[in-house]
């Protein structure tokens, strides 16, 4: 189902990450597509989204040095790549648009986050 000869294959519902331990590396999905879930004690387990090929999560711990926010599984069969700091920051140096394009991402994150912030307190009145 997944092609490609990089990366770990993952079967359905296998975390690859778990919100709460420390990691050093960020994740590519090359096949399939995963879950982001986030626990909390109010509302148990909840969905933030599904990625899917060419997309990527856990930079974050690349950049801080705190401790998973979510956690991550498999949807279904999925090929990701594991990519540790030293291997990202060489990467950058010999193509910084790669940064850009990081940047970007991370940027449209943040903003689609605020948006639903917004909305949420909106309800809330």
């Amino acid at each position: 189902m997944v092609g490609g000869a990089l990366g770990k294959v993952y079967s359905d519902r296998e975390i690859i990450i778990k919100q709460g331990e420390t990691g050093d590396s960020m994740y590519v999905v090359q096949g399939g597509r995963v879950e982001v879930l986030q626990d909390s004690v109010k509302a148990g387990e909840q969905h933030l989204a599904f990625l899917d090929a060419g997309d990527f999560f856990g930079e974050m711990s690349v950049f801080e040095k705190e401790v998973r926010s979510a956690t991550v599984r498999a949807a279904g069969e999925a090929r990701v790549l594991k990519i540790d700091k030293k291997a990202l920051l060489t990467r950058i140096r010999e193509d910084p648009l790669l940064a850009v394009n990081l940047l970007k991402t991370m940027s449209h994150r943040i903003r689609k986050l605020n948006e639903e912030i917004s909305r949420h307190k909106k309800t809330q009145l």
